[in-house]
């Protein structure tokens, strides 16, 4: 399990455009990353649209906000366009970096167990190292409770 203090586990995913964003790309920045379980659903939409609306004030404290779900490219470019997210969103089908970064959880679905996206934002310093950890979060309060923590 990822601790604050540790450095991030470098990834590369696809974002709703096919093109690779490794996450070295914003050292000299600080990086907001949260993982989310799915495009277009009532929670995603709330915290995706409420990172939107705080995207401009995050830019100018040159902060880099990504989100990355298990969903296809497709399901990404459709969820920004209808929503005018104004930020990458990542693709991980193979759920590859959300294991690097424990964000999957066991889940009952219908009496049956499944491994499902936990809720959890990260935020990685300039250097990349992981700063702040916020786990399980309310997806409504998420981009709001990361910008009280960054203007701190």
């Amino acid at each position: 399990m990822l601790k604050i203090g540790d450095k991030a586990p470098e990834f590369s995913l696809e974002n709703q455009e096919g093109k690779i964003v490794n996450l070295s790309d914003f050292r000299g920045q600080i990086v907001v990353l949260y993982f989310y379980p799915k495009d277009n659903t009532p929670g995603c939409t709330s915290q995706a649209c409420g990172f939107r609306d705080i995207n401009e004030e995050l830019e100018k404290m040159n902060v880099k906000l990504i989100g990355i779900s298990k969903d296809k490219i497709s399901s990404h470019t459709k969820f920004i366009e209808k929503y005018g997210l104004n930020f990458d969103l990542l693709s991980d089908p193979e759920k590859e970096v959300h294991e690097l970064y424990g964000t999957l959880d066991e889940k009952s679905m219908f009496g049956k167990l499944v491994f499902g996206t936990s809720r959890d934002t990260f935020i990685i310093d300039e250097e990349g190292k992981i700063k702040e950890i916020f786990r399980k979060v309310k997806a409504k309060d998420n981009p709001f409770e990361i910008l009280d923590y960054l203007r701190k």
